[in-house]
């Protein structure tokens, strides 16, 4: 049929613990092919998923399909951005945070099922100095962690939570300026998040107010607390409460400003990125389409 959308599904085989060699198949008997035609692409050494996603804006596809973790969808979002191109979640990653946020399933089939439904709305993303994000970034000690897991050769939750304890064991606060809408702030700080939508993955939550759809970045600055505080700090996030703690301080704005005293190791939607001192973060209103 001439009237069908056109998606490109890009499968990154890299993300996450499961394998993706079933996906073709479930993209066959899942997707609404009266709607959709579905072209199939797959990351590899070579080809990122950035470049894939901009040549399907360069095609004029109706869709693009990211099937792998926050990373794959980041690469997604940076190459669609300020077009009309839709980008739908395929959940196959260790935190899925943004398609938690959108409430997508984490079943592969129930998530295909999702882009069959074919209801898009305009959401936010943001910028970290010249990288795009569209669920969290920012510096300090979630930062350091994915930084160091990074370096694993293995993955999986326990591996995370055995790196964690391993950066606290040595983990010093920053120093930071913080410039929110005119009002400057110093701060040791243990965390700074800038987020989009309200968690990491895995239902950690950051900033549990957060919305993709308000023009305003969430900054959640958490500052230092004793060993003996830290389960509390570190529950609060899985029990959306973050914001109630009393070494928590929130903030809402456009765009926020931040200087470190020392170079300092950054993320983005989990992905650790190059030491720096200054980031100037800002949300830009309505410029990326989602299937929700």
């Amino acid at each position: 049929m001439e009237n069908r959308k056109k998606l490109m599904a890009i499968i990154n085989p890299f993300s996450g613990n499961s394998k993706k060699d079933k996906v073709p198949q479930l993209i066959q008997e899942t997707l609404d092919h009266s709607k959709f035609d579905v072209e199939i692409a797959m990351v590899s050494r070579d080809m990122r998923v950035s470049d894939l996603a901009a040549q399907a804006v360069r095609d004029n596809f109706y869709g693009v399909i990211a099937v792998g973790g926050d990373g794959t969808v980041n690469g997604a979002a940076t190459a669609l951005k300020d077009t009309n191109v839709a980008l739908a979640i395929i959940p196959c990653g260790s935190g899925n945070g943004l398609a938690r946020h959108l409430e997508i399933p984490m079943n592969m089939r129930k998530a295909f099922e999702v882009i069959n439904r074919d209801h898009v709305e305009v959401c936010d993303y943001c910028t970290l100095n010249d990288d795009t994000f569209v669920c969290t970034a920012g510096m300090g000690f979630d930062a350091e962690i994915a930084d160091r897991y990074a370096q694993r050769t293995k993955r999986g939750a326990l591996n995370y939570v055995k790196t964690a304890f391993q950066v606290y064991a040595s983990y010093k606060s920053i120093r930071c300026t913080i410039e929110i809408d005119g009002m400057i702030i110093e701060e040791d700080v243990f965390v700074i998040t800038c987020a989009n939508a309200s968690q990491y993955g895995n239902n950690a939550f950051i900033a549990p107010h957060a919305s993709l759809q308000d023009g305003l970045l969430d900054i959640t600055v958490i500052k230092p607390f004793s060993p003996l505080e830290s389960p509390i700090v570190g529950g609060s996030l899985f029990t959306k409460t973050v914001d109630k703690n009393r070494h928590v301080d929130t903030y809402r704005a456009r765009q926020v400003k931040i200087h470190s005293s020392l170079p300092r190791v950054y993320h983005i939607d989990g992905e650790p990125m190059s030491m720096i001192s200054d980031m100037t973060v800002t949300c830009h209103p309505g410029g990326i389409k989602f299937f929700v």
